[in-house]
């Protein structure tokens, strides 16, 4: 059984740079893709950014040139490292895995954008 679990959200001022990490229970490039997902208020889940076994990276939306995510291959951990946030880039973020087309996700973490 696959387990994610997040952390790095929290209370951050707009401009703000929060890195939030997503651990994983195996060897992350074991996966097809790893991703980031959040889920605004009283909107549909969205994919942010995800990251190939391969290594190649694709953004979504306005995640493009603000957000970046990185790995530590020994720590089996997926960062999503978010720059200049916004009031709309409040949401819970979920780190999703797809594993041989089976589906993980992570409970999610709060990042809150407030002054």
């Amino acid at each position: 059984q696959v387990q994610l679990v997040e952390s790095g959200g929290g209370l951050v001022q707009p401009g703000g740079s929060p890195r939030l990490s997503c651990a994983a229970s195996m060897n992350i490039f074991s996966f097809d893709y790893m991703a980031w997902y959040r889920q605004r208020p009283g909107t549909q889940r969205e994919l942010v950014a995800r990251i190939f076994s391969g290594g190649s990276t694709e953004y979504r939306g306005t995640a493009k040139g603000r957000f970046t995510l990185s790995t530590d291959n020994d720590e089996n951990t997926v960062y999503l490292q978010m720059a200049s946030l916004k009031l709309d880039d409040t949401a819970v973020y979920h780190c999703f895995a797809n594993y041989r087309e089976e589906y993980y996700w992570g409970q999610g973490t709060q990042v809150t954008v407030s002054s």
